[in-house]
């Protein structure tokens, strides 16, 4: 069975920390010219903690999993991200 992506928000730049609008799947779009950092921080009942770091290649889509309350960020603002959910 085929995955399709369901988009539920606009894409926005992610060089500032964001919820995505409390979203717990997020579609990156690394539109930079050459390779990008992607940070998920845990949000914990104390604050946020263990964040995580990934690098992205230039024009390269990644879907992240996470909390909703969850913070995301990139080391760019040409580093996009989008609310998307998943659909059979």
């Amino acid at each position: 069975m085929s995955q399709r992506t369901l988009l539920i928000g606009s894409e926005t730049g992610l060089a500032s920390t964001t919820t995505l609008d409390n979203a717990t799947v997020v579609r990156v779009y690394n539109g930079v010219a050459g390779t990008a950092t992607v940070s998920v921080a845990k949000s914990t009942a104390t604050g946020y903690a263990n964040t995580s770091t990934v690098t992205l290649p230039q024009d390269h889509v990644e879907f992240f999993e996470k909390s909703g309350a969850d913070q995301i960020w990139a080391s760019d603002n040409a580093v996009v991200g989008a609310k998307v959910g998943f659909t059979g």
